[in-house]
């Protein structure tokens, strides 16, 4: 018993007519008959009495149509899920990002990924930099956007670009008026921190190490935003990505400070599983990524494949 012999027997019952159900399948009326007497034969009833004109349903045949028709109306409902999940499929892409990117452009990013792909759809999380690698190494994210990942045998981390970090006081601060200091201005200062587990604090503490400077730490956060929220209430002073700072500045909450001589950046990449085959949704929204990131930088920001 196949689909095709199904909905042969459902528009032969339809149609009267053997011939006609043969034309509606695309099969020759041969064909058809032998199809119908093999069932019948396989069931061992009769379903059509073919001593009428035009072809009558036996009591058994009409309980076989039913039958038809309502596995092929389940049949069909299958197909039309499947269809819509693989549309939904090739049609959506995953991204898990840390809390900085996302609170500080993840707008920008989803309204160019919208005029690009109008069909397509994004599905944004926000999550501490273990849990973005977590989340592609687990496949519940197709690419992810951390800091300071470096590739495995089964995550590769691609260069996206390299953040200068700043130094961040309030405008009520002794250094608000100045430009750029070197660390050694920052020796004996309230400090607001990131948790020590993070890879930042570690980068932070090892720059201020190396330049034998010892801050006061203050307090310390998981995230940026509550770091950012203690500077601009004059808690301390902190070091941070000058990029996240953007709306900040602009309202005046707080001051960067570039450091000199001595740069310090923040590397941010782009992972995804080695191997993996990206439908055209996330393969446009990786091209994205890395076009508008290159065309919508300074120089100073891009990481570039040579820099490794």
């Amino acid at each position: 018993m196949t689909i095709a012999n199904l909905r042969l027997i459902r528009d032969v019952a339809h149609s009267h007519s053997v011939s006609k159900a043969a034309r509606l399948n695309e099969i020759s009326q041969s064909a058809a008959s032998q199809a119908i007497h093999e069932l019948e034969r396989e069931s061992g009833v009769q379903l059509f009495d073919r001593s009428t004109r035009p072809l009558t349903l036996t009591p058994a045949g009409k309980a076989y149509v039913d039958y038809c028709r309502d596995v092929l109306r389940r049949h069909d409902e299958l197909q039309a899920s499947l269809a819509l999940l693989k549309k939904q499929a090739n049609g959506t892409a995953r991204l898990a990002a840390i809390y900085s990117v996302g609170l500080s452009e993840m707008a920008e990013i989803e309204e160019r990924f919208a005029k690009a792909f109008p069909d397509g759809e994004l599905h944004v999380s926000y999550l501490r930099p273990e849990r973005v690698w977590e989340a592609v190494e687990r496949d519940e994210a197709d690419l992810g956007l951390m800091s300071y990942a470096e590739s495995s045998r089964d995550v590769i981390a691609l260069p996206w670009r390299n953040e200068e970090m700043v130094v961040a006081v309030s405008p009520n601060h002794r250094l608000a008026r100045k430009k750029s200091t070197h660390p050694s201005a920052l020796d004996g200062e309230p400090f607001i921190g990131f948790d020590d587990d993070l890879p930042i604090q570690s980068q932070i503490e090892r720059y201020l190490r190396d330049h034998k400077v010892s801050v006061q730490m203050a307090l310390h956060f998981d995230n940026l935003e509550m770091i950012k929220e203690a500077v601009a209430h004059d808690a301390g002073i902190s070091i941070m990505p000058k990029r996240v700072m953007r709306e900040d500045l602009e309202q005046g909450r707080m001051i960067a400070l570039r450091l000199q001589p001595a740069e310090l950046y923040r590397p941010v990449r782009i992972v995804h599983r080695r191997r993996r085959v990206f439908n055209e949704v996330t393969a446009g929204l990786l091209a994205l990524l890395q076009k508008e990131n290159s065309n919508g930088l300074a120089k100073s920001d891009i990481l570039t494949l040579s820099a490794h």
